[in-house]
């Protein structure tokens, strides 16, 4: 069954967006960063919403400049509404304009530009998530909005273009373009030294230099301990900040269980963050929970499916698993596209070891550029094929160079691929011995491999369980909070009644431009309220509610004769619909026929 559930992981939520890269359609090309912010601002901004599923930026970012229809862009993505956008500066002046789209009706439902000066382009930003938000809740049914989604993180512009560059280069997982987003994120940090998106970006790059080793990891370890902990200093509900503290507790302090519950703050704050979903499918891989693991993966792969970085952890579930030639097959199709995709690399050579290719493993590692891999773990990959291959000269030789290596004390990789030999060779005692040594290291690297199927001639051991149970602890156990209703059961009926008495005395509806919050102003409620109270005590979404009534209105004005002299479409508008195409497809939706359809009938049975 989990299979299946990664297989279909493009299926199109309810309530789901894709936000497309806006277009800049300024004659200056150094515009294209701007129009790349705003689209990520909004993005970030609709994705503090629990119950909208938000593609990724990756993803979304997937399809610029490339001519697809928008109804493959949605099924790719599994979504159900597109947003598109352009931006136009000239001079401190900027037009922004957005429209949504439902891809299964291809209808532009909505649209809107904004006129405004360059020095207000975050709080406009913010202006647009919640316009945006609030058709989406109009649309598709109940949303809990917050009264701001985007918040003013820099005032500066090229600090947050210099930030947006270097994420870019930070996402493509390979020492030398993370070590130049560094130097992006430092210029960023010395125009504005309170931006928190270049402390976690700086954070985030030399926790990856740490994890792979292409830095010292003491230094880069505490490089990104110190960036950090500015970060959560500047904003301590950040779900970013909280995915870094999440890593720290991995990497540097060795406690899984803390890693867990601050990637599940994480979540909390930012349910589509797609980072903190990949990183609950390792942990929970980790410490064997499967199906907790295909859950956040399954999340993970519908926010974010064309990210190289969810796809790897698609693959690494699926080694896991033990579903090697398959997981081959995802590395394979990462590594066409990034020959440098180092985690895909290396974990597709632990799958041929498993499938006992080990001339193929040294293939690969001698045609590895030596910058790549570093030397342990191309020692330890070298070692384990000779192991493989039975060739105990060989064997002898790397297995004794590993052990020298491993004398070190933050050799953690040499650790890790010297148990593993051990481990193969059922040399258990050495290898239970180095595992006491290396948990009074607190090494990371024992909570990815103890648990590793390189490993697993471990389990013969009788002492293999009560070392898992220290390692990993108990199972992770998701916070239970039962949420309460935005009102009360005798509020509730009571806020429905007003609502119903003020909709037929004072016909609001009839206003075309009548949104959710204008009419949870009239009636004295919080739109999250309103929005709420249509959905779950009048069983309607806010749009096809207030349509029914403007139908209704509509049958009275066309049955009666002394409007004879007024076309069906002006009827439409005399009641309140602002859209041809929006009138005709709820008329024939509603009524199972055309409005001439209707009046036709009606008039042959007068």
């Amino acid at each position: 069954m989990e299979d299946q559930q990664i297989v279909k992981d493009n299926t199109a939520s309810e309530k789901s967006i894709a936000v497309l890269p806006f277009v800049n359609m300024s004659s200056d090309n150094a515009n294209e960063y701007l129009a790349d912010g705003i689209t990520e601002e909004i993005i970030n901004g609709l994705s503090k919403i629990n119950q909208l599923k938000v593609t990724s930026r990756r993803s979304a970012f997937f399809f610029k400049d490339k001519s697809v229809p928008l109804s493959e862009i949605a099924e790719t993505l599994g979504v159900e509404i597109i947003l598109e956008g352009s931006i136009r500066v000239a001079g401190t002046q900027m037009r922004i304009s957005a429209q949504l789209i439902d891809a299964n009706e291809d209808v532009q439902f909505w649209s809107e530009t904004w006129d405004r000066k360059m020095e207000n382009l975050f709080e406009l930003q913010d202006e647009i998530s919640l316009l945006i938000a609030d058709k989406l809740r109009e649309n598709l049914g109940h949303l809990d909005i917050e009264d701001h989604l985007v918040e003013t993180k820099t005032k500066d512009i090229e600090a947050y273009n210099l930030s947006l560059k270097a994420r870019f280069l930070f996402n493509n997982w390979n020492p030398n373009d993370v070590r130049e987003s560094i130097d992006l994120f430092e210029k960023a940090l010395s125009i504005d030294p309170n931006f928190t998106d270049a402390h976690i970006g700086l954070a985030d790059a030399y926790s990856f230099l740490a994890t792979t080793q292409f830095m010292s990891p003491e230094e880069a370890w505490r490089k990104s301990v110190e960036y950090t902990h500015s970060a959560y200093a500047l904003d301590p509900k950040n779900a970013g900040v909280h995915y870094l503290l999440a890593n720290l507790s991995f990497f540097t302090d060795c406690n899984l269980s803390e890693a867990y519950t601050h990637t599940q703050t994480s979540l909390e704050l930012k349910p589509s963050y797609p980072e903190a979903q990949q990183y609950m499918v390792f942990l929970s891989l980790l410490s064997g929970e499967e199906k907790k693991a295909s859950h956040h993966l399954q999340m993970a792969l519908g926010i974010d499916p064309l990210n190289p970085e969810t796809l790897f952890y698609k693959g690494y579930y699926t080694y896991r698993r033990g579903k090697y030639q398959d997981a081959i097959t995802i590395f394979d199709d990462l590594l066409k596209s990034n020959p440098q995709n180092l985690p895909a690399l290396i974990t597709k050579l632990y799958s041929l070891i498993k499938l006992e290719q080990y001339d193929e493993v040294l293939r690969n590692l001698d045609a590895i550029p030596e910058e790549l891999v570093i030397p342990q773990e191309k020692l330890g990959l070298t070692c384990l094929a000779y192991i493989g291959k039975k060739e105990q000269e060989k064997i002898e030789a790397y297995l004794k160079e590993l052990e020298v290596v491993a004398q070190e004390p933050y050799a953690f990789q040499a650790h890790s691929y010297l148990m593993i030999a051990y481990a193969q060779l059922e040399k258990f005692d050495e290898a239970f011995q180095l595992i006491k040594r290396m948990i009074g290291l607190k090494s990371s690297i024992l909570l990815l491999s103890y648990s590793d199927p390189l490993a697993s001639n471990l389990k013969i051991d009788s002492r293999y369980d009560s070392i898992f149970k220290k390692l990993y602890g108990q199972p992770f156990k998701a916070k239970k909070s039962k949420k309460k209703d935005l009102l009360d059961l005798v509020t509730a009926e009571e806020f429905k009644d007003k609502l119903l008495a003020y909709i037929e005395e004072n016909e609001p509806y009839l206003n075309p431009g009548l949104s959710l919050r204008d009419l949870a102003n009239q009636i004295e409620i919080h739109p999250n309220q309103l929005s709420w109270l249509i959905n779950n005590h009048l069983s309607k979404k806010f749009n096809h509610f207030i349509n029914f009534y403007r139908l209704q209105h509509f049958k009275k004005l066309a049955v009666n004769p002394k409007n004879d002299h007024i076309s069906i479409i002006g009827l439409a508008y005399e009641s309140g619909f602002n859209s041809k195409t929006v009138f005709n497809t709820f008329f024939k939706k509603e009524e199972g026929q055309t409005p001439v359809e209707y009046l036709k009938i009606y008039k042959q049975q007068e």
